[in-house]
């Protein structure tokens, strides 16, 4: 099963300071910031998954994540040497697909089959994906007739006669990369009427999508459908799904690849789950900038609070955390110092017996990854980018390890 992290220009800088939270004055970034493949000694993925909606922004609409200048060197320079992946460790691939979730809302995909084929093709990608439609309502005990009336089965014929013409135009100029077909359905059998559909098209390469908010079970009733009529050789590739305890159950099904952010995101999205461990998770030290917290800059702005105050309790808290990694003071001094400051900022949520656990565990100090040896303590606290991001390269380290753990007792050989 491989694994493919998805590309949302998500780097860190090499060069920051984490006493003064100061950049090198002189740094660029992309080309000086390091990706996961690079801050970790093994890459926590099989390959990156590259969107044409973040490099290119939708047609008529506002760009992507990438700078006019990052576009075009992708561009002039190819997928491999801008994002480094030939870097120290076995060759990464790299998949494109179209980032049908940007434009769920459109009649149509804005982008034509040859415009997504230039893209593929002009920035050298190992694998691309057609151009698809993507139909988010699950019911698997939907007529035909309703499927109609909800406009689904439209969206799948769209998917299907795109990927036709994705197909012939590959054929008909030649390209290097390996065709994915996607297919999108909003039952088990609709699923597998599109895979039988690509199959007779002539690909043995095909993307289930659309399944990023269906339930796990839900995900394996449509595999059940879906492996009987999957041919000899046919590689499935699951969008936007990681879910590691079922990972091997996807792979009984068929699966043979994915792709997902979720370890990366919950890093800083998650209210709980911002760092990973090989048997539980654990909730990040919140240490808020006071310039960058807005619950905590409008109560400065009326006056409720004093800005030096808030600077003090601030810095507080993290000498109280760097004392605490250095052995220097006691899990429960720690745990004042959060509380208190958190009290000015959030004032609502009492995570002091969190923050206990996560203390009390240290995660940081029994993980092998480069950057829990590198960064201590610095890597659990839930405070700007530099760290967030971190902590996410960690997260994807640990789910790789938990990946390949649960593979290999599934298959001991």
């Amino acid at each position: 099963m491989r694994f493919f992290f998805p590309d949302s220009q998500d780097q860190v800088d090499p060069t920051f300071d984490f006493v003064t939270e100061e950049h090198d004055p002189f740094r660029v970034r992309q080309r000086d910031d390091l990706y996961a493949h690079e801050v970790l000694t093994g890459a926590p993925f099989d390959g990156l998954l590259v969107s044409k909606a973040i490099v290119d922004g939708q047609v008529g609409s506002s760009a992507g994540k990438y700078t006019v200048a990052q576009r075009h060197r992708l561009y002039r320079e190819g997928a491999r040497r801008f994002f480094r992946l030939d870097h120290g460790h076995t060759p990464l691939k790299i998949m494109g697909d179209c980032g049908a979730f940007s434009y769920v809302s459109e009649v149509k995909p804005p982008y034509t089959v040859d415009e997504v084929i230039d893209f593929y093709h002009g920035c050298g990608f190992d694998y691309g994906i057609s151009v698809d439609h993507v139909i988010f309502q699950y019911d698997p005990a939907a007529s035909s007739e309703e499927a109609e009336t909800q406009g689904w089965a439209k969206r799948q014929r769209i998917t299907l006669e795109l990927a036709e013409e994705f197909r012939d135009r590959c054929d008909a100029r030649g390209v290097e990369f390996t065709a994915y077909g996607v297919a999108q359905g909003w039952s088990p059998e609709s699923y597998a009427a599109a895979v039988e559909k690509l199959q007779d098209l002539g690909y043995r390469h095909i993307a289930l999508g659309g399944m990023v908010p269906l339930k796990s079970r839900d995900i394996l009733a449509c595999l059940a459908v879906v492996k009987p009529v999957l041919k000899d050789g046919t590689e499935v590739h699951l969008l936007g799904v990681s879910r590691c305890d079922d990972v091997p159950k996807f792979a009984e099904g068929g699966v043979t690849s994915f792709d997902s952010t979720s370890p990366f995101r919950q890093a800083f999205k998650d209210d709980r789950d911002n760092f990973y461990t090989p048997s539980r998770t654990y909730v990040a030290l919140r240490v808020p900038q006071v310039d960058g917290n807005a619950k905590l800059k409008a109560r400065i702005r009326s006056g409720e609070i004093s800005q030096g105050k808030a600077v003090e309790l601030e810095r507080q808290a993290l000498d109280q955390l760097r004392r605490f990694d250095e052995n220097d003071t006691d899990v429960e001094s720690v745990v004042e110092a959060l509380r208190e400051y958190s009290d000015l900022w959030d004032g609502k949520s009492d995570r002091s017996g969190q923050y206990r656990e996560t203390l009390t565990a240290r995660p940081w100090r029994d993980c092998s990854c480069d950057l829990c040896k590198q960064h201590g303590i610095e890597i659990a606290i839930f405070r700007g980018s530099e760290r967030n991001k971190r902590r996410g390269f960690h997260n994807l380290y640990v789910f790789e390890q938990q990946l390949r753990a649960r593979q290999a007792r599934k298959d001991p050989a």
